[in-house]
């Protein structure tokens, strides 16, 4: 049955909604249109409900008969820039419900624009452009925490409320937010504008009142953009049949479409169930047995290892608060396909694995290896890191001083307040990495490394205060590290535990300077030796030379901190 067909039909009154507490899972949101689908355009942001939306529809929906809007269009009808319109698609299709949609699999931007976006994922990626991330918490004792550890953070308190040092060096658990207070924090918000969303996705019907706008069961399954049932341990179950208007449809014969007004009165009382279930379990949490791990840190614990690792079903593995040691995490290591990485510091961390989203955020002073990530990266709030990544594309926020070295098939998107940031092609490989890179679809022969994308400065995103004037500043740019200063990355072999994998190199390509460098730096080396096994000394002078050169290593690797890794490896 067509939509059109659909909407003229004057539907027969379906069931009373079935009760959430008859359903034997919870709604629940997804997590990833909320962590990385939020852009920091102005002209995304919609604050008059739907009047303006509703308009937008129906403009877009004229544009093309197959719902599907191209770049270019979209570019027209936004107001927009060309680029930043591309940047909206390859946004959304990063945060897909829909692994079917052709749209995840376009390789190039060519793609991209000859298959164009679905007119209703885009409104309803438009809609939650309003949405505003959950403040971290506040220390206990936040002017204690300042008097021991002073800001070092050139940005501090500017967009940031704790610079990642602060982070890391007091209570994180403190300061960021849980995954049951993100979750209710969307669901809240989801509460609030959900009745604009489904009016959007509606069709207009005979009728009065409520009775006039409909919804179909495809234009239902668009709120699988935002919205899906599962628990823990279990399978996402399509959205449809979650309802009592839409399980068991034939898909030969779909199910008349339902009053929008039931529709939504369902939602929202899933929706409040949900938010009860989060309200009691963290209640018992608080007031069950303390957990050592959210005590206050000492003055003589700062120094020491911290390194916490879990993983949640229904949320990504979490690696926090690493200190001063080397950790790897392999497929095998992983339960999930997202990784977070948070509030980690002089350290080297390893997630040698195909993931789809990976977040760092709080770190400082540290090199991170995420192996290959098939949607998004996301860093944020970071210092003096080198992140080394193979990855769909790839989101910069707020950090200083640090390298990127990238194989990113998608221009890098730099937003928030950013200083002295590089970038470099990528640098690295393991066994199993081209395997990996095509489990998740990355392309080694499309590099855009250096051709980055700077938005504004201040992020509509956050709840924090910002200082007057802002609002039209361009964020801070990256520039190209020096071929000079590049070198190979070079990933120890913990392979034996692992299936073996075909990669003997980088796969992707270096631009010539970079690899002339390398050239040259090799060409250094292999002289280097030729003269020492060409120089005839006698014994003793030998092992003076031997002495010498061993001692200089020695003082390199306590200096750079690079001997910590070697303990690392021995253990």
């Amino acid at each position: 049955m067509t939509d059109s067909a659909a909407a003229d039909q004057h539907p027969e009154p379906p069931p009373p909604p079935s009760t959430p507490a008859a359903a034997t899972f919870h709604l629940h949101p997804r997590r990833e249109p909320f962590e990385h689908g939020l852009l920091p355009i102005p002209k995304l942001i919609f604050n008059d409900g739907v009047q303006t939306l509703s308009g937008l529809k129906s403009t877009l929906l004229a544009s093309n008969s197959n719902h599907r809007v191209s770049s270019e269009n979209l570019a027209g009808v936004l107001q927009i820039p060309i680029e930043h319109s591309r940047l909206v698609i390859e946004t959304l299709s990063s945060v897909l419900y829909d692994d079917s949609d052709p749209l995840v699999t376009a390789r190039t931007s060519e793609e991209v624009d000859e298959i164009g976006v679905n007119v209703f994922d885009l409104l309803v990626f438009l809609c939650i452009q309003s949405y505003k991330r959950l403040l971290p918490k506040g220390h206990k004792d936040s002017a204690a925490v300042a008097d021991v550890w002073p800001s070092t953070s050139a940005f501090d308190g500017f967009l940031s409320v704790l610079s990642p040092l602060q982070l890391v060096r007091s209570n994180s658990r403190r300061f960021m937010p849980s995954q049951a207070d993100e979750e209710a924090h969307q669901l809240s918000y989801l509460q609030k504008h959900i009745g604009n969303i489904v009016s959007l996705l509606a069709d207009i019907a005979e009728g009065e009142g409520d009775e006039s706008m409909v919804l179909s069961m495809d234009k239902f399954e668009h709120l699988g953009f935002l919205i899906y049932f599962g628990e823990r341990g279990s399978p996402r179950i399509p959205l449809s049949q979650n309802t009592p208007f839409f399980a068991n449809s034939d898909p030969d014969m779909p199910a008349a479409p339902v009053p929008a007004s039931q529709v939504l009165d369902w939602l929202l009382q899933n929706i409040s169930s949900t938010l009860e279930n989060i309200a009691d379990r963290v209640s018992l949490k608080e007031n069950g047995p303390s957990n050592s791990s959210d005590q206050d840190i000492t003055m003589a614990d700062v120094g020491t290892s911290s390194a916490k690792s879990s993983t949640s079903p229904r949320g990504p593995s979490l690696i926090e608060g690493i200190s001063k040691s080397s950790y790897v995490k392999q497929a095998s290591d992983l339960k999930g396909t997202s990784v977070k990485v948070v509030n980690c510091n002089e350290s080297v961390i390893y997630i040698l694995a195909p993931l789809r989203y990976a977040t760092v955020y709080g770190c400082s002073d540290a090199t991170i290896v995420l192996g290959a990530v098939g949607k998004a990266v996301r860093i944020e709030h970071c210092e003096r890191v080198h992140l080394i990544t193979a990855a769909k594309r790839i989101c910069i926020a707020n950090c200083r001083e640090c390298v990127f070295f990238l194989g990113v098939n998608q221009k890098p998107l730099i937003v928030g307040d950013n200083h002295k940031l590089q970038v470099a092609p990528f640098n690295t490989f393991y066994s199993q990495l081209e395997e990996h890179m095509n489990q998740v679809n990355i392309n080694p022969n499309i590099n855009k490394w250096d051709e980055s994308v700077a938005l504004g400065v201040l992020d509509p995103h956050d709840s924090l205060s910002h200082s007057a004037g802002v609002s039209d500043v361009q964020a801070e740019s990256a520039t190209r590290l020096d071929p000079d200063h590049y070198t190979n990355f070079v990933i120890p072999n913990w392979s034996e535990s692992e299936q073996a994998g075909s990669t003997k190199d980088n796969p992707f390509t270096l631009p010539d300077p970079y690899l002339a460098s390398q050239q040259k730096n090799h060409k250094n080396v292999e002289e280097v030796k030729q003269i020492l096994r060409e120089t005839q000394l006698e014994e003793s002078r030998k092992r003076e030379l031997s002495s010498a050169l061993h001692a200089c290593f020695k003082d390199w690797l306590y200096a750079s901190g690079n001997v910590r890794q070697l303990y690392c490896l021995h253990e």
